[in-house]
């Protein structure tokens, strides 16, 4: 296979995605270095990871996943055009570049869609990556794993059926890319980790880590498909495999990254020029961790939950200093933020009821504090917004002592005293959330120290 990553380089192009090609190059050159790739529409979190990557004079991926954001709105109500438009606009109020900025889309398929047939999910699939390529972003997750209502019920899909199936959706993505002469072509990952390769997840300690035989007849079957289709110059721009190294989280448990149960699949990308690995559900992973992972290929890391659970955090600990510090301030409005949050959550379960067993004090208390942070999908509900305007606006006016702020947000106190940070909400809450930031930036940067 020809190296694609070299060539594009000698052309002397300079765009987004150029930034992601040279950390791939270094990566396949033997450097420990790697992307993170912010799987949120939060806006806190994205002017948070605009503020590490401007300190780290980084590229910044940005990704939005097919339920986050598709053609009818997603939960964030946003289709593709509007997702770009509003990372552009954010960007623009914090003066970040956009030519560092790299747009993606993540697990793009017929995932929204599977209770309706093939057809008919295929159909909306074909249209939300037309609508991702179309509105600029250059990343581009093909995902057609999953199993529609008429597909057979076996689990997981037949492989074969999942290739032909991502070939379609690369052959409508290289369409839209030529019909609006975009500078930029896409640049593809594969695969995918939903369900684990091999079946259902260990219940002890361990996820099934994806082994070499899945990852190899994933890469046969996918660039045969392509070629069926015509893509071989396609298949040059083919960047990344998704598989399953053994990470992932639930409610309250964490698996960690265990480097020796993942070194078959670290040797085995070793051996092919132009591929390294992306791995998902990287969150609450520790610094060490995610650096290891970086040494071992997995050079492109996802991340979306913990930078919003980080978010929480931070939003809640302003929450109790409100109550402590202007509970009895005369003049002062509060929030009632817990209040209106549990009002909220209480008349609308959509987002967690399939998520959280248990009765209703269990599951009130997971949908706030889980570490799969159902509560994401709640931040734009107008209510709340509303509560949380208040809630900073408050603490503008009326900062609270460093004595509380060291109670409830000990490292921002921390940060307030060097002078890093001012004693501002919104500088506290981005401050939280760059600790989460700055782990994966050490990582990928193999600048991380025990």
């Amino acid at each position: 296979m020809a190296n694609h990553w070299d060539a594009h380089s000698s052309r002397g192009e300079k765009n987004a995605s150029e930034g992601l090609l040279e950390i791939l190059r270094d990566q396949k050159r033997g450097l420990a270095r790697g992307i993170y790739s912010i799987c949120s529409a939060n806006r806190f979190v994205i002017e948070a990871c605009m503020q590490q990557a401007d300190q780290n004079s980084s590229p910044l991926l940005i990704e939005a996943t097919c339920n986050q954001v598709n053609q009818y709105g997603g939960y964030t109500g946003m289709n593709p055009r509007q997702f770009v438009q509003y990372v552009q606009e954010i960007a623009a109020s914090r003066g970040f570049p956009t030519e560092r900025i790299i747009l993606g889309g993540d697990h793009l398929g017929p995932g929204p869609w599977q209770t309706e047939d093939v057809r008919g999910a295929m159909e909306k699939a074909r249209q939300l990556v037309h609508d991702f390529v179309q509105a600029g972003c250059t990343k581009i997750h093909l995902d057609a794993s999953m199993r529609c209502a008429d597909d057979a019920p076996e689990r997981p899909l037949d492989p074969q059926i999942a290739a032909e199936r991502a070939s379609e959706l690369c052959q409508v993505a290289e369409a839209a890319a030529v019909a609006v002469k975009a500078a930029e072509r896409p640049l593809y990952i594969i695969g995918t980790e939903v369900p684990p390769p091999g079946g259902s997840q260990e219940k002890e300690s361990s996820l099934l880590v994806t082994t070499v035989e899945h990852a190899r007849q994933t890469i046969e079957l996918i660039q045969s498909a392509f070629q069926v289709r015509g893509l071989d110059s396609t298949w040059e721009r083919v960047i990344g495999l998704v598989v399953q190294p053994g990470v992932e989280y639930g409610d309250d448990a964490l698996f960690e990254y265990d480097r020796s149960k993942a070194r078959p699949l670290s040797e085995f990308i070793e051996t092919l020029p132009n591929l390294v690995y992306e791995a998902h559900s990287t969150d609450y992973q520790s610094c060490r961790a995610l650096q290891q992972m970086v040494e071992d290929h997995f050079a492109i890391l996802k991340v979306g939950p913990a930078l919003t659970f980080a978010f929480r955090e931070a939003v809640f600990a302003l929450a109790m200093m409100e109550q402590e510090w202007l509970a009895h301030r005369p003049g002062v409005a509060l929030s009632r933020f817990f209040e209106i949050l549990d009002e909220v959550l209480s008349r609308d379960p959509l987002h967690y009821v399939k998520y959280y067993e248990g009765d209703k004090s269990r599951v009130a208390f997971a949908r706030k504090y889980s570490f799969s942070d159902r509560i994401r999908y709640y931040w734009n509900n107008s209510e709340i917004e509303r509560a949380l305007s208040r809630l900073l606006e408050n603490l503008a006016r009326n900062p609270p002592p460093l004595t509380l702020i060291s109670q409830f947000l000990p490292v921002q106190y921390q940060n307030i005293r060097t002078g890093k940070i001012g004693n501002h909400p919104r500088q506290l809450v981005w401050d939280r959330i760059r600790e989460v930031a700055a782990c994966y930036s050490q990582a990928c940067s193999n600048s991380y120290d025990d």
